[in-house]
């Protein structure tokens, strides 16, 4: 435009694509005020008015208010300040909406009603603090103490939701605290950490060393996971000496004979780990925390479990 021509509301707008209407608005609240007007008393603007209408305009369809918006044209804000407040603000609906969504999808494909969708808000729509207090309960209850072989245990079952989570992290922790807050579910890890600490004590004492990981469980995925990698069925003979193998290493741990009593005790820890909600529990918390997905101790276990059975006495 040129700096000495004066244009009129209709000029604008056609420059703009804006309503009349909407300049009209903006020059009664004083936002693109005209810098006179025509004898017939029609509204007329020069460059810089319209230069303003075209930052006006910006700012309204980045969301900025008209009270911000008007502080901003007349120089009270610094565009820097309003960019940086609105784009903050941004965040924050954008992470609201992340959860609002994470929310609908979970309940579409759960199939949930009212109660349970009511429960799901209510956990996504926790604060911090709020999550801190339920993880810290579930932990307290499942890993009752932070002594050696059981401090990093509870490291490494604590979620860590992040503040610009995906809706697939939103949807984990959601499944995640219900798992958390599931009694049963608790029980269980207590007493498999509680196990894991016993074995590891023992360990210690009979002066092995070397481990936080020793223990009933780690000692029988590993061999069991070879032995169904190679296709060997544990209901067959083959499977005896991997069985023979797990239980004596266990047997060392302890430092007590491989028996039956042993071999009953291996088969309890087994079982009871393989529980399915484990795995879960493990699963949702590598996409919560952004980490590899776990390998499902499941298979090994199952295998395992129905060797030992098949094999209960040396």
């Amino acid at each position: 435009m040129d700096g000495g021509t004066l244009y009129t509301i209709g000029d604008l707008a056609r420059r703009t694509g804006l309503p009349v209407r909407t300049i009209r608005f903006y020059s009664d609240r004083g936002i693109v005020p005209p810098v006179e007007r025509s004898p017939a008393g029609y509204r007329l603007y020069d460059a810089a008015a319209a230069a303003r209408l075209d930052l006006v305009r910006t700012l309204r369809d980045l969301g900025v208010d008209l009270v911000t918006v008007r502080k901003v044209v007349d120089r009270e804000l610094t565009l820097a300040q309003v960019a940086a407040a609105h784009a903050e603000a941004l965040a924050v609906r954008i992470r609201t909406l992340r959860v609002r969504r994470a929310v609908l999808r979970a309940v579409a494909r759960r199939g949930s009603g009212p109660e349970e969708m009511e429960l799901m808000h209510r956990l996504a729509g926790l604060s911090e603090n709020e999550r801190r207090r339920l993880v810290g309960d579930f932990l307290d209850a499942a890993v009752p103490d932070a002594g050696p072989g059981l401090a990093g245990i509870r490291v490494s079952l604590t979620p860590e939701l992040p503040d610009d989570a995906e809706p697939e992290q939103v949807e984990a922790w959601l499944e995640l605290a219900e798992l958390m807050a599931d009694p049963s579910f608790r029980a269980r890890l207590h007493d498999l950490t509680t196990d894991h600490a016993t074995d590891h004590a023992t360990d210690q004492a009979a002066g092995h060393g070397g481990g936080v990981r020793r223990d009933a469980v780690s000692v029988g995925v590993w061999a069991a996971g070879k032995a169904l990698a190679a296709g060997v069925d544990p209901a067959a003979p083959e499977s005896a000496p991997v069985v023979t193998a797990v239980a004596g290493e266990y047997a060392r741990l302890l430092g007590r004979p491989d028996d039956a009593g042993l071999r009953r005790r291996l088969l309890t820890r087994l079982t009871a780990a393989n529980d399915p909600r484990r795995d879960r529990y493990l699963r949702l918390l590598a996409v919560i925390n952004a980490w590899p997905p776990p390998t499902p101790s499941a298979p090994a276990l199952d295998w395992l479990v129905t060797a030992l059975g098949t094999h209960p006495a040396p």
